[in-house]
């Protein structure tokens, strides 16, 4: 692709690295910013750098937050005894919008997968051990994706948890073997978590 302008170039191959984003459509983009007034354009750009630099992650849940401690964790009326684990933000948003749960978050970073080399050291789990630990948990919710990844990620803090009074749940199946729960819709989501079942009666496929 030639392009007019090395400023022009610059700001494509830099928008084309978002996720899900190609040359031609980073280039759309491109034209459509510099359509719109500057005012415009000024806006968008000091709100990701604002985003980059000030955005936090929660020191109870590991969520992103704009203070130490996010707004579902600071909710007294949540149920924090009630933790549903997660892997990341997203999941956090789409259980959220389901309106059916009304307990706490862990949200891990990510799941175990020694593909991408990733290891349970490089997840949140030691802060979750830490939360059963202090016997103020009734019950966990393992709400992972049902990949092999996902089940691999649970089955390993179901181990970590035992010997701890602490009930663990899953989300029912009603969510596809090999889904990403991001993209499950609001309903079925909504009745996962509401028909959640206990965590040991999946442990015939360990």
């Amino acid at each position: 692709m030639e392009f007019s302008s090395k400023l022009l170039e610059k700001a494509v191959n830099e928008m084309a690295q978002l996720p899900g984003i190609g040359k031609r459509t980073a280039l759309r983009l491109v034209l459509h910013l510099l359509k719109q007034p500057k005012e415009q354009t000024q806006f968008l750009a000091e709100a990701i750098s604002c985003m980059r630099t000030e955005i936090k992650f929660c020191t109870v849940c590991h969520n992103i937050s704009d203070h130490s401690v996010c707004e579902i964790c600071a909710n007294e009326s949540r149920n924090h005894a009630l933790i549903c684990v997660v892997e990341d933000i997203r999941d956090v948003m789409a259980i959220e919008n389901t309106g059916q749960f009304k307990g706490v978050y862990h949200v891990l970073g990510g799941k175990i997968s020694p593909i991408d080399g990733i290891g349970p050291s490089q997840l949140n789990v030691i802060s979750l051990v830490e939360k059963v630990k202090k016997g103020k948990v009734n019950e966990i919710i393992f709400a992972l994706s049902s990949t092999m990844e996902g089940d691999t990620t649970n089955f390993y803090i179901y181990k970590q948890l035992k010997g701890h009074e602490v009930k663990t749940s899953t989300i029912a199946r009603g969510i596809a073997v090999g889904d990403e729960l991001e993209y499950a819709d609001e309903i079925t989501l909504g009745r996962s978590i509401l028909n959640r079942i206990p965590f040991e009666n999946t442990m015939k496929n360990y």
